[in-house]
């Protein structure tokens, strides 16, 4: 694994985790809020998907080695657009799976670009003023005390500051290439029905999978991993 840092447009600095298995083709993990691309839910993805791809992870700004404030997906599609122009230099084919507000970002990216190949939107939020973030819920709290991992949770700085945001809802049509999207039936924070309305609205290939008792986000793959890896490489591997 390689260990690279890149500068956005407005010149804030994103580390990135490069795992190189040999392939034209690179998947680029978005994680959402409070998540990283070291945290351990990833690590282990990484692991499952190295056979058949490489892998790049991204630290969104405010969030782990990485620089500047979150915005709450105001400024975070210039993170995105770093990365994917690093991996265009390299690869042939750029996937991307997001997830949560990571999701959120990878709609707004591919609707305003042609350079994405696939992506896999796992619970995205719709309109992030519409997120219900029941946190006090036992599958929102559990999950999370499973998750600690503390020098990840110092390592976050979220900007105080309102900064519009654009609704995925909104330019989810505008999406050329193919959507695979997964919602947890028992999502506490972002409810399955944002993914669901998301899907509906999409004009591009797409499909819709719901997880039967599963939570937010990384949870669909802690909680039912091999329901998660099947489709997620089915999605990305065989209908090529």
């Amino acid at each position: 694994m390689k260990r690279k840092t890149l500068k956005t447009f407005d010149n804030v600095e994103i580390e990135i985790n490069c795992y190189e298995n040999g392939f034209d083709s690179v998947l680029i993990f978005m994680p959402g809020w409070f998540m990283t691309k070291d945290s351990q839910c990833f690590l282990e993805m990484y692991k499952c998907f190295e056979k058949n791809t490489d892998i790049i992870g991204m630290d969104f700004r405010g969030h782990g080695k990485s620089g500047g404030l979150y915005t709450f997906t105001s400024k975070e599609i210039l993170d995105v657009r770093a990365v994917v122009n690093f991996a265009k230099e390299k690869y042939k084919k750029i996937y991307l799976i997001g997830f949560s507000l990571g999701a959120s970002l990878a709609i707004l990216y591919g609707s305003k670009t042609k350079n994405v190949d696939k992506i896999i939107a796992v619970s995205p939020a719709s309109d992030f003023k519409k997120i219900e973030n029941k946190f006090w819920k036992k599958e929102a709290w559990i999950p999370t005390l499973k998750k600690i991992e503390l020098s990840r949770w110092f390592s976050i700085r979220a900007s105080l500051k309102f900064q519009r945001k654009i609704k995925p809802i909104d330019v989810i049509s505008k999406i050329n290439c193919p959507i695979l999207f997964l919602a947890g039936e028992n999502d506490p924070t972002v409810y399955s029905w944002h993914t669901k309305k998301l899907y509906e609205k999409a004009k591009c290939e797409k499909k819709y999978v719901l997880f039967e008792k599963c939570y937010h986000a990384e949870d669909l793959f802690l909680m039912d991993r091999e329901k998660f890896l099947n489709i997620c490489k089915n999605w990305l591997f065989e209908e090529d």
